[in-house]
């Protein structure tokens, strides 16, 4: 039996080991990580507190149903709602992004009794039924996932907006806090504070994706938490457990459960709520929110004099670096040549960077120096 080939990899690139904010192929060629494997490497590569809490429970117990008690779930709940200010709010433990927005979807539609959901132009918000019914990219929707009826919006149509609501037939508005694979999109403050009024005046739920954007990435614990709105189903996941499969959704108390209404397998095991634990553990005691913040500003200052970037989306250490060019070949001469790994967008003259939250200055300075070197290398300057 072979793989089935669906996704494009580096070629020559076997990853073997990590250590802080570095990778190590089988070669031992060291590559600095600017990407965290898609803004899942939260608290750093291999960080002794975590990896010694995971073998610990391995140790103890690493599985068992969600038909006995886990005290670990109880302690990742309390942890993560201290954290984030939604301490009211209750959670739902599953195993990764796109099981948190169906899984919001879903409670959002048992409350309205609806079932129509309006999405934004750009969006995306996974590759499982529901999640990729309110994700804005055809190509990745087959016939089976059309059944579903979404409206896509543009952010800054109001008026759109607002008349489709006015309809009453409409079960959720869903959004990310910033758009990460547009290349690093932010509604902004008009937005949200529009899309939270509508959503009350016309008694529909508000769903804020922050897998991506979420866990301290924007200097913020979430992305949102800049402004001034209280969505009623949040969802994480990516940065959650650092690279160990984790998601959830946060849920208002207006939202009442009961006995089989939502339910995973392995959502919320001991290991996985091990994992949640020991990041946000870590985050809490290094300060790296704070830390997200700082290094984004000193980033945002040094590479705005970089006479090739023509545009800088920056939130923490969300970041989006426009050129005038496609990216993809500076992409690769900094992956190949320069050993440094960043992301690219659904826009080709977006490159994005998304590195581990614990970076320092040193960091900054061989990443400026690399991305400088690999401007030269391709444009001679």
């Amino acid at each position: 039996m072979k793989l089935f080939d669906v996704y494009p990899i580096l070629d020559d690139i076997e990853l073997s080991k990590s250590e802080g904010s570095y990778v190590f192929d089988i070669q031992g060629n060291m590559y600095l990580d600017f990407y965290g494997g898609h803004a899942v490497i939260s608290i750093g590569h291999s960080h002794p507190h975590y990896v010694k809490a995971l073998i610990e429970q391995i140790h103890k117990i690493s599985y068992y149903s969600n038909s006995v008690y886990i005290s670990q779930k109880n302690k990742l709940a309390s942890l993560l709602g201290n954290i984030s200010g939604y301490e009211d709010y209750s959670l739902f433990i599953c195993n990764s992004g796109t099981e948190s927005n169906e899984n919001a979807l879903k409670i959002a539609s048992f409350y309205t009794g609806k079932k129509k959901v309006i999405a934004f132009k750009g969006s995306f918000h996974g590759r499982t039924s529901g999640s990729l019914s309110v994700t804005d990219n055809y190509k990745l929707i087959s016939p089976f996932n059309a059944q579903h009826e979404t409206i896509f919006i543009n952010y800054k149509d109001f008026d759109s907006l607002e008349e489709k609501l006015r309809n009453k037939d409409i079960c959720a508005v869903i959004t990310e806090g910033i758009q990460g694979v547009s290349g690093i999109i932010d509604p902004g403050l008009d937005f949200f504070y529009q899309v939270e009024s509508f959503c009350k005046k016309y008694n529909t739920i508000l769903i804020l994706d922050e897998v991506q954007s979420g866990y301290g990435r924007t200097g913020t614990f979430f992305s949102h938490q800049l402004y001034p709105i209280k969505p009623d189903l949040i969802t994480v996941a990516k940065g959650m457990g650092n690279g160990f499969p984790i998601g959830g959704v946060l849920i208002h108390p207006k939202f009442k459960p009961y006995y089989g209404m939502l339910g995973t397998t392995f959502g919320g095991n001991h290991l996985a709520c091990t994992a949640g634990i020991a990041v946000l553990e870590i985050i809490e005691k290094e300060k790296l929110i704070e830390n997200a913040k700082k290094m984004g500003k000193i980033l945002l200052k040094e590479l705005g004099i970089i006479s090739e970037i023509k545009g800088i989306r920056e939130r923490g250490l969300m970041i989006g670096l426009e050129f005038g060019f496609p990216i993809l070949d500076l992409k690769n001469v900094l992956v190949y040549k320069e050993k440094v790994f960043v992301g690219t967008s659904n826009n080709p003259y977006v490159l994005r960077l998304l590195p581990p939250l614990n970076i320092n200055e040193n960091h900054i300075k061989l990443f400026l120096k690399k991305l400088k070197n690999a401007l030269a290398y391709l444009y001679g300057k």
